[in-house]
């Protein structure tokens, strides 16, 4: 029997890793787990060694010219690591900083995939020239939405459809979770302009009354502690002794949470994502375009943020509602949703195999 050897090559991981966000380090541990064993991954971190000690692989740091080019030069591939890298809502800087790479990439003759993307929004006419140069000199494409799947569809860029891969992410059990209170209900609030000092008064005040009336037990999830520990520990204040605050950095166990939880709260994409595809009930505060869609996708309830009920208790009422008689995805649901999350891995191997 014939065996084909393949030869091993290095890819260079980039994407927002190794700077405390839970969404994007479930990314990372998704991409490493999907890809093919022959590939040595080389990551682009704010924290190289905190990446390098928490994953096993090697890290530089993602803003040293340098140690990046000296990176580029070492590897085979490069691959946009998942997520909204192109977009130019919260930084006009941010899509020339990846972009410039992956141009750069293709010069040098690297193999170049756009992972799990999010485009958008793109709102500059240079952003959307630059996005469309360089997804179009991609080596394979795979999007996450079928807002960011239609763009590339207009520029008559071949691109592969699929859920969020973090649906497929394996997960742990959270040491002492089980040892709380029961039932419990997740929430995962983040700072953002929408997210006012009203609105969080608001939403700490349906919370206090949605715990007395179900009887819950609440469990504070800050994704990314710089921006969310201290919302967290705000509405811990006011519930002092029915509520607590888990800071999880491993991607791993913040899925492992969701799975001793009724009912999951939450601004953060993946911490919806991670909910749902272990069967919670969610509810959604949106503050960006990338929730709407996964609220459409999955026929989530929820509220965008800028349209927040001002009373606490039809937000607390409406929350009980869903707590009572919401539906959670059906088992079916979540392994179809699961199943497709895969075909970002065999994107994977058919670009670097």
């Amino acid at each position: 029997m014939l065996v084909v050897k393949i030869k091993p090559m290095r890819a260079l991981l980039s994407g927002y890793y190794g700077k405390g966000n839970g969404g994007d380090e479930a990314l990372l541990a998704t991409l490493l787990q999907m890809l093919p064993p022959h590939v040595m991954p080389v990551v682009l971190s704010g924290d190289p060694q905190q990446t390098r000690d928490r994953y096993g692989v090697e890290a530089c740091s993602r803003m040293a010219v340098l140690p990046l080019l000296q990176a580029l030069r070492s590897c085979d591939a490069l691959i946009w690591g998942g997520g909204s890298l192109i977009q130019d809502a919260t930084s006009a800087v941010s899509p020339f900083y990846y972009g410039g790479m992956m141009a750069l990439a293709q010069k040098m003759g690297l193999k170049t995939v756009a992972w799990a993307q999010g485009i958008g929004p793109v709102k500059r006419p240079i952003t959307r020239w630059l996005a469309r140069q360089t997804f179009g000199g991609c080596t394979k494409v795979s999007v996450r939405d079928r807002a960011s799947a239609a763009m590339l569809t207009d520029w008559q860029i071949p691109c592969i459809l699929a859920p969020d891969p973090v649906w497929a992410l394996e997960g742990k059990p959270v040491p002492g979770e089980w040892d709380l209170p029961a039932p419990r209900v997740a929430v995962t609030l983040r700072s953002h302009p929408q997210l006012t000092e009203t609105r969080l008064a608001n939403l700490t005040r349906a919370l206090v009354d949605f715990q007395k009336a179900t009887q819950t037990f609440i469990i504070l999830l800050p994704f990314q502690q710089r921006q969310d520990l201290h919302i967290a520990q705000a509405i811990h204040r006011q519930m002092r002794d029915t509520s607590k605050i888990l800071c999880l950095e491993e991607p791993q166990l913040l899925k492992g949470v969701f799975r001793g939880v009724e009912m999951a709260i939450g601004m953060r994409l993946h911490s919806l994502i991670m909910a749902a595809s272990v069967g919670c009930r969610c509810f959604a505060l949106s503050y960006d375009p990338k929730i709407n869609r996964l609220m459409e996708d999955l026929d989530m309830p929820g509220w965008d943020l800028a349209t927040l009920p001002d009373d606490p208790n039809v937000i607390s009422k409406t929350w009980m509602e869903h707590y009572a008689n919401g539906d959670p995805l059906s088992p079916e649901t979540i392994q179809s949703l699961v199943s497709r999350a895969l075909m970002h891995r065999d994107v994977l191997w058919e670009a670097l195999c």
